[in-house]
């Protein structure tokens, strides 16, 4: 009976083992021909989804992973559910020092011009003294925001705020405006209540907002805030991340661009 036992508890740990083998290769197997990148929806989802199939003919299944914030694609990055991720520039990736040490920069592809918005007023200078300003709570797309309103001569910033300047480095502010911090997703729904919003490209186009129309102020095509394909630090020459970047960075890519969000979106490639 004992060695029933000992036999039936070997068998187990081996059948347990094969189980870890097999899932072990078939995520090799899947890992090797098969790109899962998280995104949020306009425009790197849709940019995504219309170079799939060039990217099948290289050999590799794209499946998108649609994010309606900008945390959880990276922490799905490096957790391992991603194998990359498409949504952020630089100095937001690079205010997290975990996002910063795991995660790199693949390679840039556009542009998504910031701007002012508003349902109330027609111009900046319509703008009432006091009136409330909704801008990004984190840090650097709200900095992004006060640095477009000073450089519209809006505010003025302490000389070293820097690209992550708050409200409390504000020292000029001659028509009074209040601030308020709203997570970037909700400020186009926010603009019913407040007097003006700065929004992200994305989440104005999204919003149907034409940025280059709609906008009354907005930053220009040189704009730093180029947005990255992001991987793991190290995966940046995976053969998947450069099948993917020789597909984005297309003729067709930079048409689709150039005719779909009327400069709201402006190719860096």
């Amino acid at each position: 009976m004992k060695k029933q036992v000992i036999s039936l508890l070997a068998i187990g740990v081996l059948l347990i083992g094969l189980g870890q083998n097999l899932e072990a290769f078939g995520r090799n197997q899947r890992d090797a021909s098969t790109l899962v990148v998280g995104a949020t929806p306009v425009p790197h989802a849709e940019l995504l989804n219309l170079i799939a199939e060039d990217l099948a003919a290289q050999g590799f299944t794209l499946r998108v992973v649609e994010f309606t914030d900008y945390v959880q694609p990276n922490r799905a990055l490096m957790s391992g559910d991603l194998d990359a991720n498409f949504f952020q520039h630089l100095p937001y990736l690079q205010t997290n020092e975990e996002w910063n040490t795991r995660l790199a920069p693949a390679f840039g592809v556009h542009v998504e011009p910031f701007g002012l918005y508003s349902q109330r007023h027609n111009s900046i200078a319509a703008l009432p003294n006091g009136a409330t300003i909704a801008i990004p709570n984190d840090p650097t797309n709200g900095g992004r925001a006060l640095l477009l309103l000073q450089a519209n001569g809006l505010i003025t910033l302490r000389p070293d705020a820097g690209l992550q300047a708050t409200p409390r480095d504000i020292v000029g502010n001659p028509r009074n405006f209040q601030f308020q911090e709203l997570e970037a997703a909700q400020l186009p729904r926010a603009l019913a209540d407040v007097d003006a919003a700065t929004i992200n490209g994305n989440f104005a186009l999204q919003a149907g907002f034409n940025p280059v129309r709609d906008s009354l102020i907005i930053e220009g095509a040189d704009s730093p805030y180029v947005n990255y394909v992001v991987v793991q630090r190290g995966a940046e020459n995976d053969p998947r991340i450069i099948a993917l970047r020789n597909v984005l960075h297309s003729q067709r890519v930079r048409d689709h661009i150039n005719a779909s969000y009327g400069g709201g979106v402006v190719a860096t490639f």
